[in-house]
């Protein structure tokens, strides 16, 4: 008797994109190229496994093994624009792209005010109504290196945002970018791809938000390339909230110029399983870099979150702060390396990554790590891995507040850290409420602040 094999998830990718191939002969040359170079880089990696270092402690398995479907092309799938009311920030004034699942939906979207030559649109269009903007660009922050789940957005990326900012202008008001999930009968997948262009002096903030409505099997595979030109400032958040069953893969990759300024904030709260990286590298003195993550999970959620920053240059300055709240059975992944290049003098870095454990069943895994081959830096790293402080909870217990209340108020302080130095006002709220609902008597704790 012959027992069938299951298929190869790597060939079932290839045999997919040869079909997409055959189907659409509209997009230009060069993104087909790119495309292709995506699909091969991906045949020659497969999915990672556990012999491949940067991936040890987290199993991609379930995601290999699940027979995705892409969104067909056509019309983005229309939902209700109050579906999406609860991943806005309420009185926030910014401009809104949606995407569901990974399609622009121009219906539920919407642009204020934006400063002369300010262009913000999906990314597809610009592809086909402007590709001289797009193409000296697209695929060249992001290179194809050793991640595979890059290669396979770059061979299969639909749609996105791309914002572009010239030289010297100020936009306000933030722009917001929601993707959203929609439920399905089969598991789905898309490929989010966002291209973001400061100009020298100009300054821009954007929130990246990935959610899921009612329940599913999906994944979100995306990419954002950022390019900072010189002096110019960059305020990016990412907040995370896929839903319970869904899979969340994400790269962020940022070039900066002489003298810019970039902040980065990264929440996790969603998905079963979750891996975000975000690369930064100097290309010219003077920058300035602000990375700041907090992932806090519970149940049996997975989050991995590997971070690089090269020093290429001199005279450069980087802040790493990443806090982990773990509950349950869930397990946390940090993993950051400080590069600082032989020719970058006058560096200052300095990472920390500290973890909060609230169950005997969560783990966490904490990598910190630096790499200096210059001689005049200012360097340092640290992590830590810890519970509740039990002095500090009989403090608050002899002020009349009971345990629970006590280790709710422990635990929202030792995160509202991160929370804090949101500067836009609605999103931090925002974000406050979702950390506290996640804490038992969160929403009472709310109401008193």
């Amino acid at each position: 008797m012959t027992v069938a094999s299951a298929p190869d998830p790597v060939d079932a990718y290839v045999g997919e994109f040869d079909r997409l191939v055959r189907e659409d002969g509209t997009e230009p040359l060069w993104v087909r190229k790119v495309r292709e170079s995506g699909i091969e880089r991906f045949r020659g990696l497969g999915f990672p496994g556990p012999k491949d270092e940067a991936w040890k402690y987290t199993s991609v398995a379930p995601i290999a093994r699940t027979p995705f479907e892409m969104e067909p092309r056509g019309e983005a799938p229309s939902i209700p624009a109050d579906l999406i009311d609860p991943f806005t920030f309420g009185v926030l004034k910014c401009s809104q792209l949606v995407f569901l699942n990974g399609r622009f939906a121009p219906k539920l979207s919407y642009l204020r005010w934006l400063p002369e030559g300010v262009r913000v649109r999906s990314l597809a269009e610009v592809v086909r109504t402007d590709p001289g903007t797009v193409e000296p660009r697209l695929s060249r922050t992001a290179e194809l290196d050793g991640n595979p789940f890059t290669a396979l957005n770059t061979a299969f990326m639909q749609d996105g945002a791309f914002i572009n900012v010239p030289e010297g202008r100020i936009v306000e008001e933030a722009i917001h970018l929601l993707f959203v999930s929609t439920p399905h009968r089969v598991p789905t997948v898309s490929h989010p791809r966002n291209l973001v262009l400061l100009g020298d002096n100009s300054q821009l903030t954007v929130i990246e938000s990935y959610v899921g409505l009612d329940g599913g099997t999906y994944l979100t595979n995306s990419v954002t390339e950022v390019a900072v030109g010189a002096n110019a400032v960059l305020d990016h958040h990412k907040v995370q909230r896929e839903g319970a069953d869904a899979y969340h893969v994400a790269r962020m990759d940022v070039v900066q110029g002489p003298g810019s300024g970039v902040t980065c904030h990264s929440m996790a709260f969603g998905g079963a399983l979750a891996r975000n990286d975000v690369n930064t590298r100097f290309d010219g003195e003077g920058g300035d870099l602000v990375l700041n993550g907090l992932y806090a999970l519970e149940g049996r959620q997975h989050v991995d979150n590997h971070t690089l920053i090269d020093h290429a240059k001199p005279n450069c300055t980087s802040s790493e702060l990443y806090k982990g709240v773990l509950d349950g059975g869930s397990r946390g992944v940090f993993y950051g390396k400080v590069i600082v290049r032989k020719d970058a003098q006058k560096t200052v870095a300095r990472q920390t990554n500290k973890n909060l454990m609230l169950s005997k069943d969560a783990h966490v895994d904490s990598t910190p790590g630096l790499e200096i081959l210059a001689n005049d830096v200012k360097c340092t790293h640290g992590s830590s891995i810890g519970q509740l402080d039990p002095d500090a909870i009989f403090y608050l217990r002899s002020r009349a507040i009971d345990p629970e209340t006590a280790r709710t108020l422990l635990t929202y302080a030792f995160a509202a850290e991160i929370v804090r130095q949101v500067k836009v006002a609605p999103l931090r709220i925002k974000l406050d409420q979702l950390l506290l609902s996640r804490l038992p008597r969160g929403e009472s704790i709310r109401e008193s602040l």
